[in-house]
C-alpha cells in the first residue's frame, strides 16, 4: 500500500464530508446518533468477538496489563458509550448559535456564531470505545474525522467503525464523514499529522511517549495533555470518613485512567488521624504508598503496609498501577504550591469542610478540572454531561479539561447590517 497516497484519498474525501456536515441538519445528526446506540446495543456478540481476538493478541504479545484494560471492550462500556451517544443526542446543537450580538454607533450589530472545527484527527492507542466517542462527538458537532486507533485494537475498532458507517447511512449523513485509518502502518500517523490541507486539528490520546511525538512533529494544531498526575489533598479541617471514601475511589476505583489519583497530600493536623486509616485501605488492596519521612513515620504502625521513600521523581509520576505517592503538607499555601509544581494540570481535589479554603483552592490550583470533596474520577466528559469526550486538553488556549462539543467548534465573527458604510 502506498501509505501517502492512501492517508491523501481520506483526507480529500474528509474535506468534502465536513462541507456536507456542516450544513447537515440537527434531526438527521440526532437520527444518526440514534441509530448508533441502537446498533452497538444489538451488536453484543460481534463486537465480543473482535475484541477477544485483539486481547488474545495482546496477551500473546504482552503487552502491559494497564493496556489490556484499557483494551477490553465490556458490556459496561459498550452501554456507556451507547448512552453517550443518547446523551449527545438530546443535547441542543451548537452549530449556527449566535451570541453577544452588540449594536455599534455605526448601526451595524456584532456578534459571533459557533461553526465547526472542520476536519479532525484522532489517533489512540487501547481503548476501542474511543472510535465511538470520537464518532459520536464528530456527527453532532458538523465536523469530520479521520481515526487512527492503535494497531492492539484494529479489530474491535474495525467492528465498531462499521456500526459507525451504517447508521450515518440510515441518516442520509456523509459515510465520509467517519473515516478509519485501516492499516497499522506506522507511516500513516507521520501522514496524518503533516496534512494542513486537509486535517484542521490533530487529537492525540494515549501514552506520553505518542504524545510528545505527536505534539514534536505534527503541522497542524494538537489538543493534547502527557500526564495525568492527579492530586488528592487532605485539608486540616475534613471529614474523615467521607475523605476515606473519596480517596480511595480516586486510588483504586480503577489504576490505569488518566484522572485516577497519583499523588496524596494530607495536612499535618489530619494526618494522625487519616493517614493510618487510608493506609490499611490501601494495604489490603496492595497498594504500595511512596512516602516522604513524616508520612513513612506513621503509615509504618500499618500492618501489611508496602511502603517505600519518595524519590523527586515520584512527585510528578504518573504510575496508572497500584502505587500512590504521600506527603504530609503543613499549610494549604504549601498543598497549593506542590500541586502547581509537580501537577500536569489535568485533575487536583481537595477534600475539606472549610468552605474558604475550598474557594482558595478552586481558584489557585492551575489544572484544567479541580474538585472539592469529589473523587478525580469525575474528570470526563460523559461525567460532565458532555455527552463524550475525545480527550483531556491540559492547553489554556481554545479547549480545556474534557474536550466535548464545544472543545470541536469555533467561533467566527458575525456582521448584521442594512446597507452601512465605514465613514
Amino acid at each position: 500500500m502506498d501509505i501517502k497516497s492512501y492517508m491523501e484519498t481520506l483526507g480529500r474525501q474528509a474535506r468534502a464530508a465536513a462541507t456536507e456536515m456542516a450544513r447537515a441538519p440537527t434531526q438527521a445528526k440526532n437520527d444518526a446518533l440514534i441509530e448508533l446506540a441502537r446498533l452497538l446495543r444489538a451488536a453484543g456478540a460481534p463486537l465480543q468477538q473482535a475484541n477477544d481476538r485483539d486481547i488474545a493478541a495482546a496477551e500473546a504479545t504482552g503487552l502491559a496489563a494497564p493496556m489490556v484494560d484499557r483494551l477490553r471492550l465490556t458490556a459496561k462500556v459498550i452501554d456507556t458509550v451507547a448512552e453517550g451517544c443518547e446523551q449527545l443526542a438530546v443535547m441542543p446543537d451548537p452549530i449556527g448559535e449566535m451570541t453577544g450580538i452588540k449594536c455599534q454607533p455605526s448601526g451595524i450589530s456584532v456578534g459571533r456564531m459557533r461553526v465547526p472545527l472542520g476536519v479532525f484527527g484522532m489517533i489512540y492507542e487501547s481503548r476501542p470505545n474511543v472510535t465511538i466517542e470520537a464518532a459520536s462527538l464528530a456527527i453532532k458537532s458538523g465536523n469530520a474525522c479521520i481515526l487512527r486507533g492503535g494497531s492492539e485494537a484494529i479489530q474491535s475498532n474495525l467492528a465498531l467503525w462499521k456500526l459507525v458507517q451504517q447508521a450515518m447511512t440510515t441518516a442520509g449523513l456523509p459515510s465520509n464523514a467517519v473515516q478509519l485509518v485501516e492499516t497499522t502502518d506506522r507511516a500513516a500517523v507521520g501522514e496524518l499529522i503533516t496534512m494542513p490541507q486537509f486535517v484542521d486539528v490533530i487529537v492525540p490520546r494515549g501514552g506520553k511517549g505518542l504524545i510528545e511525538r505527536i505534539s514534536k512533529e505534527a503541522k497542524v494544531p494538537v489538543i493534547k495533555h502527557l500526564d495525568g498526575n492527579c492530586h488528592t489533598y487532605v485539608d486540616a479541617e475534613v471529614d474523615i470518613e467521607q475523605a476515606l471514601v473519596v480517596t480511595d475511589n480516586a486510588k483504586t476505583q480503577k489504576y490505569s485512567p488518566c484522572n485516577a489519583t497519583e499523588s496524596l497530600l494530607v495536612h499535618e493536623h489530619s494526618a494522625a488521624a487519616f493517614l493510618p486509616r487510608i493506609g490499611a485501605i490501601f494495604a489490603t488492596k496492595g497498594v504500595e504508598m511512596r512516602c516522604d519521612p513524616a508520612a513513612k513515620a506513621i503509615l509504618k504502625a500499618v500492618p501489611g503496609a508496602k511502603l517505600a521513600a519518595a524519590t523527586e521523581a515520584d512527585w510528578s509520576t504518573e504510575y496508572l498501577a497500584p502505587i500512590i505517592s504521600v506527603k504530609i503538607v503543613g499549610s494549604l499555601d504549601e498543598a497549593i504550591a506542590h500541586i502547581n509544581h509537580y501537577s500536569s494540570h489535568h485533575t487536583d481535589a481537595i477534600l475539606t469542610t472549610n468552605h474558604p479554603n475550598a474557594m482558595r483552592f478552586l481558584r489557585e490550583v492551575d489544572s484544567s478540572s479541580v474538585m472539592v470533596n469529589a473523587s478525580t474520577r469525575f474528570a470526563d466528559g460523559f461525567e460532565y454531561g458532555l455527552g463524550a469526550e475525545i480527550g483531556i486538553s491540559t492547553d489554556k488556549i481554545h479547549a480545556r479539561g474534557p474536550v466535548g462539543l464545544d472543545g470541536l467548534t469555533s467561533q467566527k465573527w458575525v456582521v448584521l447590517g442594512d446597507g452601512q458604510v465605514r465613514r
